[in-house]
Protein backbone atom coordinates (compact mmCIF):
# COMPACT_ATOMS: atom_id res chain seq x y z
CA UNK A 1 0.00 0.00 0.00
CA UNK A 2 3.08 2.24 0.81
CA UNK A 3 4.36 1.86 -2.33
CA UNK A 4 0.72 2.78 -4.20
CA UNK A 5 0.53 5.94 -1.85
CA UNK A 6 4.76 7.60 -2.62
CA UNK A 7 3.82 6.58 -6.94
CA UNK A 8 0.63 8.76 -6.38
CA UNK A 9 2.77 11.59 -4.41
CA UNK A 10 5.29 11.41 -7.06
CA UNK A 11 2.95 12.00 -9.63
CA UNK A 12 0.78 14.88 -8.04
CA UNK A 13 3.88 16.21 -6.57
CA UNK A 14 5.26 16.62 -10.47
CA UNK A 15 2.44 17.85 -12.07
CA UNK A 16 2.03 20.66 -9.30
CA UNK A 17 5.36 21.49 -10.36
CA UNK A 18 3.91 21.76 -13.78
CA UNK A 19 2.20 25.40 -12.41
CA UNK A 20 4.59 27.83 -14.17
CA UNK A 21 4.26 31.21 -11.98
CA UNK A 22 6.62 32.78 -14.33
CA UNK A 23 4.28 31.93 -17.38
CA UNK A 24 1.61 33.02 -16.12
CA UNK A 25 3.48 36.83 -14.38
CA UNK A 26 4.97 36.46 -18.18
CA UNK A 27 1.66 37.09 -19.76
CA UNK A 28 0.40 38.97 -16.85
CA UNK A 29 2.49 41.94 -16.77
CA UNK A 30 4.36 41.84 -20.20
CA UNK A 31 1.87 40.08 -22.67
CA UNK A 32 4.93 37.64 -23.02
CA UNK A 33 5.70 34.25 -23.16
CA UNK A 34 8.79 34.13 -20.93
CA UNK A 35 9.78 30.85 -22.20
CA UNK A 36 10.63 32.49 -25.66
CA UNK A 37 12.11 35.95 -23.97
CA UNK A 38 15.61 36.31 -22.79
CA UNK A 39 17.32 33.46 -21.59
CA UNK A 40 14.23 31.32 -22.29
CA UNK A 41 13.93 30.18 -18.98
CA UNK A 42 10.47 30.57 -17.32
CA UNK A 43 12.27 31.49 -13.56
CA UNK A 44 12.52 33.98 -11.16
CA UNK A 45 15.92 35.69 -12.78
CA UNK A 46 14.66 35.88 -16.43
CA UNK A 47 11.45 37.04 -15.30
CA UNK A 48 13.63 39.25 -13.47
CA UNK A 49 15.62 40.76 -16.31
CA UNK A 50 12.84 40.83 -18.68
CA UNK A 51 10.19 42.26 -16.52
CA UNK A 52 11.71 44.03 -13.30
CA UNK A 53 11.65 43.64 -9.50
CA UNK A 54 7.99 43.19 -8.33
CA UNK A 55 6.84 40.17 -11.18
CA UNK A 56 10.40 38.58 -10.58
CA UNK A 57 9.46 38.45 -6.85
CA UNK A 58 5.94 37.20 -7.15
CA UNK A 59 7.15 34.15 -9.71
CA UNK A 60 9.92 33.58 -6.45
CA UNK A 61 6.48 33.11 -4.15
CA UNK A 62 4.63 31.15 -6.33
CA UNK A 63 7.51 28.32 -6.99
CA UNK A 64 8.70 28.38 -3.74
CA UNK A 65 4.57 28.12 -2.39
CA UNK A 66 3.89 25.40 -4.92
CA UNK A 67 7.13 23.41 -3.81
CA UNK A 68 6.65 23.48 -0.13
CA UNK A 69 2.95 22.71 -0.66
CA UNK A 70 3.78 19.65 -2.45
CA UNK A 71 6.20 18.41 0.43
CA UNK A 72 3.99 19.37 3.18
CA UNK A 73 1.23 16.72 1.60
CA UNK A 74 4.04 14.03 0.25
CA UNK A 75 4.80 14.08 4.22
CA UNK A 76 1.39 13.83 5.32
CA UNK A 77 0.96 11.49 3.77
CA UNK A 78 3.55 9.55 3.56
CA UNK A 79 5.91 10.22 6.01
CA UNK A 80 9.85 12.05 5.70
CA UNK A 81 10.04 8.98 2.82
CA UNK A 82 6.90 10.50 1.06
CA UNK A 83 8.20 14.22 2.04
CA UNK A 84 11.45 13.46 -0.38
CA UNK A 85 10.13 11.85 -3.28
CA UNK A 86 7.67 14.75 -3.34
CA UNK A 87 10.40 17.12 -3.26
CA UNK A 88 12.51 15.49 -5.86
CA UNK A 89 9.18 15.02 -8.08
CA UNK A 90 7.69 18.87 -7.73
CA UNK A 91 11.25 19.70 -8.60
CA UNK A 92 11.17 17.78 -12.23
CA UNK A 93 8.03 18.75 -12.82
CA UNK A 94 9.13 22.67 -12.81
CA UNK A 95 12.32 21.99 -14.67
CA UNK A 96 11.18 19.78 -16.94
CA UNK A 97 7.31 20.02 -17.16
CA UNK A 98 5.53 17.71 -19.63
CA UNK A 99 2.07 20.41 -20.03
CA UNK A 100 5.12 22.93 -21.31
CA UNK A 101 7.00 20.51 -23.34
CA UNK A 102 9.10 20.03 -21.04
CA UNK A 103 10.75 23.78 -20.77
CA UNK A 104 10.62 24.90 -16.97
CA UNK A 105 13.12 26.76 -14.78
CA UNK A 106 16.08 25.93 -12.97
CA UNK A 107 14.59 24.91 -10.11
CA UNK A 108 15.62 27.34 -7.53
CA UNK A 109 12.88 29.11 -6.05
CA UNK A 110 10.96 25.73 -5.86
CA UNK A 111 14.03 24.71 -4.22
CA UNK A 112 14.07 27.27 -1.74
CA UNK A 113 10.41 26.09 -0.98
CA UNK A 114 11.31 22.20 -0.18
CA UNK A 115 13.92 23.24 1.79
CA UNK A 116 11.50 25.86 3.52
CA UNK A 117 9.30 22.55 3.96
CA UNK A 118 11.97 20.59 5.76
CA UNK A 119 13.72 22.95 7.93
CA UNK A 120 12.68 26.75 7.89
CA UNK A 121 15.60 27.78 9.46
CA UNK A 122 18.00 26.42 6.75
CA UNK A 123 16.11 28.02 3.89
CA UNK A 124 16.64 31.54 5.52
CA UNK A 125 20.00 31.19 6.08
CA UNK A 126 20.58 30.13 2.56
CA UNK A 127 18.28 32.48 1.36
CA UNK A 128 20.38 35.24 3.14
CA UNK A 129 23.70 34.21 1.80
CA UNK A 130 22.34 34.26 -1.91
CA UNK A 131 21.14 37.76 -1.24
CA UNK A 132 24.33 38.43 0.04
CA UNK A 133 26.53 36.86 -3.18
CA UNK A 134 24.17 38.22 -6.06
CA UNK A 135 24.67 41.81 -3.63
CA UNK A 136 28.28 41.59 -4.17
CA UNK A 137 28.90 40.05 -7.25
CA UNK A 138 25.66 40.51 -9.84
CA UNK A 139 25.75 36.74 -10.66
CA UNK A 140 23.15 34.86 -9.79
CA UNK A 141 24.16 31.43 -11.36
CA UNK A 142 27.10 31.86 -9.14
CA UNK A 143 24.73 32.75 -5.65
CA UNK A 144 22.12 29.40 -7.17
CA UNK A 145 25.73 26.92 -7.31
CA UNK A 146 26.91 28.17 -4.25
CA UNK A 147 23.89 27.94 -2.23
CA UNK A 148 22.72 24.23 -3.64
CA UNK A 149 26.60 23.14 -2.88
CA UNK A 150 26.14 24.96 0.48
CA UNK A 151 22.78 22.81 1.17
CA UNK A 152 23.67 19.27 0.89
CA UNK A 153 26.72 20.25 3.09
CA UNK A 154 24.91 21.67 5.94
CA UNK A 155 22.32 18.50 5.83
CA UNK A 156 25.53 16.21 6.11
CA UNK A 157 27.16 18.25 8.56
CA UNK A 158 23.39 18.46 11.10
CA UNK A 159 22.55 15.59 10.17
CA UNK A 160 25.39 12.89 9.64
CA UNK A 161 22.89 9.96 10.74
CA UNK A 162 20.31 10.29 8.32
CA UNK A 163 21.03 8.83 5.20
CA UNK A 164 18.16 9.40 3.19
CA UNK A 165 18.09 13.21 4.20
CA UNK A 166 21.13 13.11 2.98
CA UNK A 167 21.14 11.06 -0.30
CA UNK A 168 17.82 13.72 -0.84
CA UNK A 169 20.23 16.96 -0.41
CA UNK A 170 22.86 15.29 -2.41
CA UNK A 171 20.50 14.52 -5.57
CA UNK A 172 19.17 18.28 -5.04
CA UNK A 173 22.12 19.75 -5.51
CA UNK A 174 23.23 17.48 -8.76
CA UNK A 175 19.97 18.74 -10.14
CA UNK A 176 20.89 22.40 -9.36
CA UNK A 177 24.75 22.07 -10.78
CA UNK A 178 23.02 20.55 -14.08
CA UNK A 179 20.46 23.00 -14.86
CA UNK A 180 23.71 25.16 -13.89
CA UNK A 181 25.78 23.73 -16.84
CA UNK A 182 25.50 26.49 -19.42
CA UNK A 183 26.25 29.10 -16.66
CA UNK A 184 29.46 27.09 -15.30
CA UNK A 185 30.53 26.98 -18.79
CA UNK A 186 30.40 30.71 -18.93
CA UNK A 187 31.52 31.47 -15.50
CA UNK A 188 34.37 29.29 -16.52
CA UNK A 189 35.31 31.06 -19.75
CA UNK A 190 34.13 34.72 -18.52
CA UNK A 191 31.12 34.86 -20.52
CA UNK A 192 28.48 34.93 -17.77
CA UNK A 193 26.33 37.63 -17.51
CA UNK A 194 25.76 40.07 -14.46
CA UNK A 195 22.32 41.36 -12.80
CA UNK A 196 22.38 44.81 -14.14
CA UNK A 197 20.26 46.58 -11.03
CA UNK A 198 20.17 49.71 -12.70
CA UNK A 199 18.01 47.88 -15.67
CA UNK A 200 16.31 46.07 -13.88
CA UNK A 201 14.81 49.21 -11.93
CA UNK A 202 14.40 51.11 -14.73
CA UNK A 203 12.37 48.07 -16.28
CA UNK A 204 10.29 48.71 -13.05
CA UNK A 205 9.45 51.85 -13.42
CA UNK A 206 8.15 51.25 -16.78
CA UNK A 207 5.54 48.57 -15.56
CA UNK A 208 4.65 51.45 -12.81
CA UNK A 209 3.85 53.66 -15.67
CA UNK A 210 2.16 51.21 -17.46
CA UNK A 211 -0.31 50.91 -14.68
Amino acid sequence: MKYVIWIAIAVGAYFLGNFSTGLIVGKTFGNIDIRKTGSGNAGTTNIMRTLGWLPSVLTLVGDTLKAFIAVKLGKWLGGDIGGYIAGIAVLLGHNWPVLLNFKGGKGMASSLGIIFANEPWLAVALLVIQIVIVGLTRYMSVASICTAILYAVAVAVFHPGNTGYIIFAIIMCALALFCHRENIKRLLSGTENRLDFSKISKLSAKLRQKK
